[in-house]
């Protein structure tokens, strides 16, 4: 009898276990479709839909959008090693909240060192170019707050930049 029960319990618990467990896949893609729907709406509504171009990596749409504002002059190549200068601005999409600026310190870090919006989007102007990217969390700083800088999880980031000098 207590053979029974025990192998009772075990089923008991096990299957009160079984519940779906919700990937780290599956909230990636819940939260990209949630940053898409406030890209979108925040084009439409400030009229930006027919300037905005929605960047790709690889034949794949990242999502991340971005507004040529001045295309810079010169030929540019851009590697995870190229440095860049730049003046900056980055708000938080849904708020407007200025979250980091240079203050015309113009800033110089490396390609590879940047958020994955800015290695995508950057090379899409040439020095003294100016470029606004509206970034999907996931290209920015992810699910994670940066209490330093006052942005919470899953922010979708406008930033503005000037890019002032490109080094190879």
């Amino acid at each position: 009898m207590n053979r029974v029960l025990l192998i009772l319990l075990v089923c008991v618990v096990g299957f009160a276990s079984c519940k779906k467990a919700v990937s780290e896949v599956d909230k990636i893609n819940v939260q990209a479709g949630v940053d898409n729907k406030i890209i979108l709406d925040y084009l439409a509504t400030n009229s930006l839909s027919s300037t905005a171009k929605q960047l790709d990596s690889a034949g794949v749409a990242t999502g991340i959008y971005y507004v040529v504002l001045a295309p810079g002059t010169g030929n540019a190549l851009f590697t995870n090693s190229t440095n860049i200068t730049v003046d900056f601005t980055g708000k938080e999409l849904t708020t407007g909240k200025l979250f980091t600026n240079a203050n015309n310190f113009h800033a110089t870090y490396a390609l590879g060192a940047v958020i994955r919006a800015w290695k995508l989007a950057i090379p899409q102007i040439k020095k003294g170019g100016r470029i606004r990217i509206l970034t999907p969390s996931r290209y920015a700083y992810g699910a994670y707050d940066q209490p330093d800088i006052g942005l919470p999880a899953n922010s979708v980031v406008d930033f503005d930049i000037t890019l002032i000098d490109v080094t190879n």
